[in-house]
């Protein structure tokens, strides 16, 4: 699969956009894809846990008990 650079990705956000957007809209897209493919490195190195182990962490951090229901 072709890499697409940081700069064509900004390009074609942009241009998504309405004529109308101003930078903060332009700032949180932008901010919101570098996550996105931010986390989808992480899982491509192994560093992710799965649903149910989340799901218990945020039990734990909240001090509830984690529900059955998938």
């Amino acid at each position: 699969m072709p890499t697409v650079s940081p700069k064509q990705v900004a390009r074609r956000l942009i241009d998504r956009l309405d004529d109308d957007a101003s930078f903060e809209d332009i700032q949180y897209e932008l901010y919101v894809v570098q996550q996105v493919e931010r986390g989808l490195r992480e899982v491509e190195e192994g560093q992710s846990v799965t649903h149910e182990e989340a799901r218990t962490r945020l039990s734990r951090w909240l001090g509830s008990t984690p529900r059955s229901d998938g």
